[in-house]
């Protein structure tokens, strides 16, 4: 038998975010990257127990849609293992002028 109904399939974001001058970049994965985002700029301005929220990373440059939360994970990972460069690299390749994109 076939699904009639409404079928909402989930999305998985990896994106990278930096403070406001971008000398510190982070790298996350989520279902609603914009919660995590208010998250993490709610943590800057609060206790700073998180590395997005002791640096301020509240700036999205990067988001990547994912089907499924093992390739999101393991794209996260991959991007956390790179050099600063590399990750610049990806950033620069769909963001040529590093603009915020929650701005």
């Amino acid at each position: 038998m076939l699904y009639s109904g409404d079928f909402t399939a989930e999305v998985y974001y990896v994106y990278i975010t930096a403070n406001k001058n971008k000398s510190i970049i982070y790298t996350g994965v989520s279902t609603d990257w914009r919660q995590s985002i208010e998250e993490h700029r709610e943590d800057a301005q609060g206790v700073k127990q998180t590395f997005p929220g002791r640096h301020n990373c509240e700036w999205l440059l990067l988001l990547e849609e994912y089907g499924t939360p093992i390739e999101a994970i393991r794209r996260e990972r991959q991007i956390k293992s790179w050099v600063r460069a590399k990750k610049e690299a990806l950033i620069s390749s769909v963001n040529p002028k590093w603009r915020f994109l929650n701005k």
